[in-house]
């Protein structure tokens, strides 16, 4: 067999456009965290509101942190055994040159190494969203740390590493469907399954306080994630992001839909929450399909993960494990269905020439789907019972249940997140000339 000759002119070289377009989309993946602090911090009681923020902010810190130091050569580096990765030029993020370029592509590897550290720093921050109202603040910390180099680094080497078990075999994610939502929604039920339920479970209201901050959240999550698919091509050459970008749109629209329909049908109104939720599930469903189906296969892709993660979600009443914010529901659910309708959807036209069931590619491609799915979510259900296991019962998972009644905000971080005092405003000043209001009259639903 006659062997192609690799000319130095043929090698690709650094393209600014490129370069450019990178670091706007690593930035969009960014905002992704603060905007899903809003979207979970509207979405619990007044007394969490900072705790749930403070949550999904304390990621940026830790888990860049430990990305610079190892996590990127374990994610990324030089296959060992098909499970981890390993470089030690990239300790550190050292002795790498300014202009070197990351295998394949026309970007810096510094590039490649900030995008993909904001994925890494959203993926423990949505697992958050599960366990609002009763965890240490600490005891979280501490198992950002420990989730994201037993299980998250690991995890993304299998689905994107060269020669990852999951990248070898085949399996499609073209942005995270298995190593983002998929590990964070398996990994969020094996924590609850360990620390229990919240006080009041099922029997005390527990609505959401400001549904305006949900939707801020989920438009910001929204926007960001065109940064977080688009970008998940490296490069804007050969038409594949557009189609990612134009997929991206169609799924989450066709969720909000699906959503809002079931919701209509089962319970009669069409909720803000709903849309907020329906949208955030069909951004999910598509991120690791975008690459590789059609628009039309975006809208049916986003019309089921709609449905059925408006389903999903009150499997908690009925299981009883308390997912406090729905992340089982959505990214765990919306996950398994976006990777495995892949292998029914998928056209052959788009990342890959690989074709689905209904492309006339028959089940290999779900098969691999499933080994994908499943295989991501054992090992973090499992990996992440355990994490949760040894905190709780050496440090201690959980606040006291006086802390977890009065206000977690108060108890980890000695603030409140709306002062009503209202220091010189009229209210205060009408309210100060005014005879005391009965007891009964003050209470305000926490």
């Amino acid at each position: 067999m006659a062997q192609a000759i690799t000319l130095a002119a043929d090698a690709p070289t650094l393209s600014a456009a490129n370069t450019g377009f990178m670091l706007i989309c690593s930035a969009l993946v960014m905002l992704m965290t603060p905007g899903l602090a809003f979207f979970y911090g509207g979405m619990v009681r007044v007394k969490s509101t900072l705790n749930m923020l403070m949550m999904s902010f304390i990621s940026l810190g830790i888990v860049t942190v430990l990305w610079v130091l190892y996590g990127f050569s374990v994610a990324f580096g030089d296959d060992k055994g098909s499970l981890v990765g390993w470089n030690s030029d990239w300790v550190g993020l050292s002795n790498i040159g300014l202009t070197e370029l990351w295998d394949g592509t026309t970007i810096p590897l510094f590039v490649f190494a900030s995008f993909q550290l904001m994925f890494a720093i959203l993926t423990p921050a949505l697992i958050s969203g599960a366990l609002a109202d009763r965890v240490k603040f600490s005891a979280w910390a501490l198992f950002i740390a420990l989730w994201v180099t037993v299980v998250y680094f690991p995890v993304a080497h299998w689905v994107w590493g060269s020669g990852g078990w999951a990248f070898d075999l085949g399996v499609i994610d073209f942005a995270g469907g298995t190593a983002v939502h998929i590990n964070a929604g398996a990994a969020a039920l094996g924590v609850i399954l360990v620390i229990g339920k919240r006080i009041g479970f099922k029997k005390d209201p527990m609505r959401p306080h400001s549904l305006p901050l949900v939707m801020l959240g989920a438009g910001l999550l929204w926007f960001g994630w065109f940064g977080f698919n688009t970008g998940s091509w490296l490069g804007n050459d050969d038409g594949v992001g557009a189609l990612m970008f134009v997929n991206t749109q169609i799924a989450t629209g066709a969720a909000v839909v699906g959503w809002l329909a079931y919701e209509k049908i089962r319970h009669g109104a069409f909720t803000t929450l709903g849309a907020a939720s329906g949208a955030v599930s069909g951004l999910v469903a598509i991120t690791p399909a975008g690459g590789a189906v059609s628009p039309l296969g975006a809208i049916a892709t986003g019309i089921v993960a709609g449905a059925l993660c408006a389903m999903a979600v009150g499997l908690k009443y009925k299981l009883g494990y308390d997912d406090s914010l729905d992340v089982v529901g959505v990214h765990l659910v919306g996950g398994i269905i976006g990777s495995l309708l892949i292998g029914f959807f998928a056209t052959g036209k788009g990342q890959s020439d690989v074709a689905g069931l209904f492309y006339g590619g028959g089940l290999d491609q779900f098969w691999k789907q499933c080994a994908g799915v499943f295989g991501v979510l054992a090992y973090s259900l499992i990996a992440s019972a355990v994490l949760a296991l040894l905190i709780h019962k050496t440090l201690g998972m959980r606040v006291s249940e006086d802390e977890e009644a009065a206000g977690i905000d108060q108890a980890e971080h000695a603030e409140t997140a709306y002062d009503f005092s209202g220091a010189g405003g009229g209210a205060a000043r009408t309210a100060a000339s005014t005879p005391a209001a009965p007891a009964e009259s003050k209470k305000v639903d926490a």
